[in-house]
């Protein structure tokens, strides 16, 4: 079921996700939603405080991009990630330009380490640990970032950010154009 995605301003999008416990009742059912949820708004990558659920939780499929992308690493890239820590980055930083669901119509070059080691759970339970780099990294990286309660603008510019203060109050209070269902803060 394709569910509306929370947008800046919301106070889930700003906590500190809880891990999932093995038993959790519906999670077949919420990584079907995300999935639907990220395609139907033509998204590479969506977490559960996307969708307005505190729970440490995210899925990636960056097959759409990887033509423009010319990268093959990306095509089939699709993964779920449970209770995910990252346990080491590292590598030179390099900026890229990220967009984000919960931030429609802002794009903004973010810097980020290039390689990452992360530690996760898969929707079968299993314990992986596996080191990504380049834009698999990346997205990784940002979607890791909504369940510390971070977006991609707190890693730009101080200046630049401020510059966006206009678009993000614009976002909070539902002035904005888009394609895919959005829920916005109360008034």
């Amino acid at each position: 079921m394709v569910l509306p995605v929370y947008v800046y301003g919301m106070s889930v999008l700003r906590k500190v996700a809880p891990e999932i416990p093995e038993n959790y009742k519906g999670l077949d059912q919420l990584i079907e939603d995300l999935y639907d949820t990220m395609r139907a708004s033509d998204g590479i990558g969506l977490a559960a405080p996307q969708v307005g659920k505190s729970l440490r939780i995210f899925v990636v499929d960056t097959t759409p991009i990887s033509e423009d992308k010319g990268d093959p690493a990306l095509k089939d890239f699709k993964k779920v990630f449970i209770n995910p820590y990252i346990l080491k980055e590292w590598g030179d930083s390099w900026s890229f330009e990220e967009g984000c669901l919960s931030l429609p119509n802002i794009r903004e070059e973010v810097s980020r380490p290039s390689q990452i080691r992360i530690e996760y759970y898969d929707e079968h339970w299993n314990l992986i640990e596996e080191e990504y780099d380049g834009i698999r990294a990346r997205v990784i990286q940002h979607e890791y970032d909504h369940l510390d309660g971070k977006l991609f603008v707190d890693h730009i510019n101080p200046i630049r950010r401020k510059l966006l203060s206009s678009r993000l109050n614009a976002i909070s209070r539902g002035r904005i154009d888009n394609d895919y269902k959005i829920v916005f803060p109360k008034k």
